[in-house]
């Protein structure tokens, strides 16, 4: 019995010879070197990248975007602070922690909506006064969390589920 033949090395994995394109390859544009199989990089094993994280900011570029970070959960709920979070996540301790508070508050808050909606709708409207209840609130801890934050200090809603850690 005779055992079946091993490739050489200079020989593509697909028995084509070295000049000729890939399966698959575009004509005339062999992908990757010679003996290596469509698909693997040219330059040998593939290295593994990070997201870059961004030079760290200044703590009055903290205190900026920490504000906006509680302006845009009072005008536009979770999607401000959560752009915020994400783009500058890991660039500074305070806005990271800011950012997270007001995303947070911001859920906390879209679900407080939901909930008196649905006691407003089951109780046909006995309840309905609690829905712009819930909107003053967040009027105002918004404000008051905006404030500390121009004020460069720690805030914490009073009302929160701490949704992401």
């Amino acid at each position: 019995m005779t055992q079946p033949q091993q490739p050489q090395p200079d020989q593509p994995w697909n028995d084509r010879p070295a000049g000729e394109p890939q399966y698959g390859a575009p004509t005339g544009q062999p992908y990757g070197a010679p003996g290596q199989p469509y698909g693997a990089p040219a330059g040998g094993p593939q290295q593994q990248y990070s997201a870059p994280t961004g030079a760290p900011l200044t703590p009055q570029d903290e205190k900026l975007w920490a504000i906006f970070s509680h302006v845009g959960a009072i005008l536009f709920s979770f999607v401000a602070p959560l752009i915020i979070w994400l783009v500058y996540r890991g660039r500074g301790p305070y806005l990271e922690d800011q950012s997270k508070e007001a995303l947070n508050f911001s859920l906390t808050v879209l679900i407080a909506y939901i909930g008196t909606s649905i006691l407003a709708a089951v109780t046909f409207g006995l309840l309905s006064f609690l829905v712009p209840l819930v909107s003053v609130a967040a009027l105002v801890f918004g404000i008051i969390a905006a404030v500390a934050a121009n004020k460069y200090t720690w805030y914490r809603y009073p009302v929160c589920l701490r949704l992401i850690k």
